[in-house]
């Protein structure tokens, strides 16, 4: 790398596993709760649940931000949480889950540790994993918004009235050069 040249991938990049991470994170403090699994399938999301049970004091609340995958939805799971009244599941809209905090922690993992690294086994993965994660709990910070709504709300106007010009742009182009 050197400055101003594009970032590339090698074509033999030899993918050695993958892991589950599951990760629920604490808005207020930034902590984290994670497990790993092999597999992200029901049984293991309710594990992890379980987990997420152990480690909340009883006298609080719950309030969890998915995104709609499949597993998140399973009788498994709606039965654990028909059990578990303190437990108030909020699913984030289809390609909305940049709305819950927890992506955005994802997003500085792969930044932060994966992005550019190459693990020789699915142990090795884990481990830098585990590294971000144990470094992140020793000083969580959490995550502030630093726009208010309206001024996100703006932001989506102009890309919306941006995305319509260039398409009327393409279309008064199509139509001059066809003569149509």
């Amino acid at each position: 790398m050197r400055p101003g040249q594009i970032e590339r991938r090698t074509h033999d990049y030899d993918r050695h596993g993958t892991t589950t991470l599951f990760a629920a994170l604490n808005a207020e403090t930034s902590e984290v709760i994670t497990q790993f699994h092999q597999r992200h399938r029901s049984v293991q999301f309710r594990e992890f649940l379980d987990l997420i049970e152990t480690q909340v004091p009883r006298d609080l609340d719950v309030h969890l931000i998915m995104d709609n995958y499949g597993t998140h939805k399973t009788p498994l799971i709606r039965h654990w949480f028909a059990k578990r009244p303190r437990f108030h599941v909020h699913f984030t809209p289809t390609y909305g889950s940049w709305l819950s905090l927890v992506e955005r922690w994802f997003a500085e993992l792969t930044n932060k540790q994966l992005r550019r690294g190459a693990y020789q086994s699915v142990s090795k993965l884990k481990a830098a994993i585990q590294d971000f994660i144990d470094a992140h709990q020793e000083h969580p910070k959490p995550f502030v918004w630093t726009k208010t709504a309206d001024q996100i709300l703006a932001s989506i106007a102009r890309f919306a009235q941006r995305t319509a010009d260039l398409q009327a742009a393409q279309h008064v182009s199509r139509t001059t050069v066809t003569g149509h």
